[in-house]
């Protein structure tokens, strides 16, 4: 089964999986591998227009959205 999430504010959309790869893709920028996440924790703020996230409990970061 395949879902897809997207949130939608103001006339925008944002895909879930696409915040999930620019993570990943953040993660990896440090000199990291994708084998060594456990966890990524993501928080849209749609009324901010960014997306905060933490990388395996420690490593914190933001972007526009």
């Amino acid at each position: 089964m395949k879902v897809e999430y997207f949130v939608e504010f103001g006339g925008n959309q944002t895909d879930l999986k696409a915040l999930t790869e620019i993570v990943k893709e953040t993660w990896k920028g440090y000199g990291n591998l994708v084998k060594d996440l456990k966890t990524i924790e993501v928080y849209l703020k749609p009324e901010e227009g960014m997306c905060y996230y933490v990388i395996n409990g420690e490593l914190e970061g933001k972007f526009e959205v």
